[in-house]
């Protein structure tokens, strides 16, 4: 459960709001609420639904807590893509504004409860 609410606040804990201005740059924070062939809709801390586009430049990165990561990982983001998300997964989304949409740079997600899950099978047997 620990593993759980610090992965939650790692994300969340990014950005002092859901959509934050960083220069030019957006980040959005939150839970994956619906993946369309070129989008994301994610459901902020806030309860605000913003879409995202997703394009071919765009970067995925599956965020791997220590508890799932082997001794010799020397980052704990690894690289994933669009297929690899789904419903309820946990996001931070770098964006640029492009007129009246957010073009996604860079999406980060973590799969709620993965931390759980590896530790459970990391336990020793008795």
């Amino acid at each position: 459960m620990e593993s759980r609410l610090l992965m939650l606040a790692f994300f969340l804990g990014l950005t002092a709001a859901a959509a934050s201005a960083h220069g030019t740059k957006v980040h959005v924070s939150g839970t994956v609420e619906k993946i369309n062939a070129d989008s994301l809709q994610v459901k902020t801390r806030e309860g605000k639904t913003v879409e995202v586009k997703l394009v071919a430049s765009t970067v995925y990165l599956l965020h791997v807590t220590e508890k799932q990561a082997k001794p010799s990982d020397a980052s704990t983001d690894k690289p994933a893509k669009v297929a690899d998300l789904a419903v309820g997964d946990l996001v931070v989304i770098h964006a640029t504004p492009k007129g009246s949409m957010l073009e996604a740079d860079e999406v980060k997600f973590s799969v709620p409860g993965a931390s759980k899950a590896a530790s459970a099978t990391q336990k020793p047997k008795s």
